[in-house]
């Protein structure tokens, strides 16, 4: 199997490394190399610049199924273009569009996710502090060629695992806003069966300790608020250590990151350590998991702004203001809540899950495919049993 150079594949590279534009309140979003994270764009805080703006930067407009792929910090982070607005793309990254009938976008997006391709990027990069790559070395790059028709069966075995993501994400952030709207409007609709308690006494909050230090490189997850928000990367810390039961964290608890950015979450991947910064919320007298997680979102703003002003690199609250109060409904009333909200939790961390257990298909299919030691139809097989 011959690759292809890269240069010689792309009908199109965009390149605005460099290139700083004036953003405006309004206008086109701009995809920024931050918001290229495991494959996907995340466009939630994009900026934007004024269509005078975007005409200059973006004389060719990106299409669906264009690649992004950052330059630099990190190097090698990319994704599929999948929005049919117009989009520009900020420094640090490019845009690339393989040659039709011969580069695949699709393809060339799990090709360059791939352990070899990955390999050959960081090789060719250069910078004493960050590593990154040029567009003079980034064209020398080579991707795996089975030929186009392959190409477009690959892509199209894997897309339907990713696609069966994204239907589960959808699931999982549905239910979670079913959940805070029930709770919200059962407030609405009998204001008398709710009152002020203090958040400690609905939950315990157990603070992570320093497990990165001595970490093994092997055994458990060491969840810090950068694994809190966006799961693990080339940084996540692993460890063997044994640590007592209060610092585990296992599918379906809470987490509260207090210092940082400050973000409660459901954790759904397998069982790992909970890092200093991160308290376990454990729920007492029997209270449901749903509940403690939306009585810490109803406060979340509120703690922001608490952190905010802390005169510190890293703002944070402190013990005490766990010990503000907030709406929280008596025990008949969490009682009849749980009945409704209580499937609506169990649904959504079940489609986290399953996501988890896809992607990780996913990615063990990808090299086999690749190097050719997996047929299509096999995989086609092993993708229909799952999805």
């Amino acid at each position: 199997m011959d690759d292809l150079i890269l240069g010689e594949a792309l009908d199109l590279l965009i390149d605005n490394r460099g290139k700083n534009p004036p953003y405006v309140a309004e206008g086109i979003p701009v995809i920024s190399a931050k918001a290229v994270k495991r494959g996907a764009i995340l466009m939630e805080e994009a900026r934007h610049i004024s269509e005078d703006t975007y005409l200059r930067w973006m004389p060719n407009e990106l299409q669906i199924n264009d690649v992004i792929l950052t330059s630099e910090a990190p190097l090698g982070e990319c994704a599929l273009v999948t929005d049919e607005r117009p989009l520009a793309i900020a420094q640090r990254l490019y845009g690339l569009r393989g040659k039709p009938g011969v580069l695949d976008g699709r393809y060339l997006y799990y090709a360059l996710r791939t352990h070899g391709v990955q390999a050959d990027l960081h090789s060719r990069s250069s910078g004493s502090t960050v590593a990154g790559i040029r567009q003079p070395e980034l064209l020398k790059v080579r991707i795996p060629n089975p030929g186009h028709a392959v190409q477009l069966a690959i892509a199209e075995v894997l897309g339907a695992l990713d696609d069966k993501i994204v239907v589960n994400d959808r699931i999982a952030t549905t239910a979670d806003s079913l959940r805070s709207a029930c709770y919200l409007g059962a407030h609405a609709d009998a204001p008398g069966e709710f009152r002020q308690e203090a958040l400690s006494s609905m939950a315990e909050f157990i603070n992570g300790r320093p497990f990165t230090k001595d970490a093994t490189g092997a055994g458990r997850m060491v969840v810090r608020i950068a694994e809190l928000n966006s799961g693990p990367g080339g940084s996540t810390v692993y460890n063997e250590i044994e640590v007592p039961e209060k610092h585990l964290a296992r599918p379906g608890d809470v987490l509260f990151a207090w210092s940082g950015s400050l973000t409660v979450a459901r954790w759904f991947r397998p069982e790992a350590i909970v890092n200093q910064h991160i308290f376990k919320v454990v729920p007492k007298d029997d209270r449901p998991m749903w509940l403690v997680l939306e009585l810490l979102r109803l406060k979340l703003d509120e703690f922001r702004a608490i952190a905010a002003d802390k005169a510190t690199t890293m703002g944070h609250i402190q013990r005490r203001h766990l010990d503000e109060t907030v709406l929280t409904p008596n025990a008949a009333m969490t009682q009849k809540l749980d009945v409704q909200i209580g499937p609506l939790w169990d649904r959504a961390l079940a489609a986290e899950q399953e996501s988890l257990k896809i992607a990780n298909l996913r990615d063990t299919l990808l090299p086999q495919l690749m190097s050719g030691k997996l047929r299509v139809r096999d995989a086609e097989k092993i993708v229909e049993d799952t999805v």
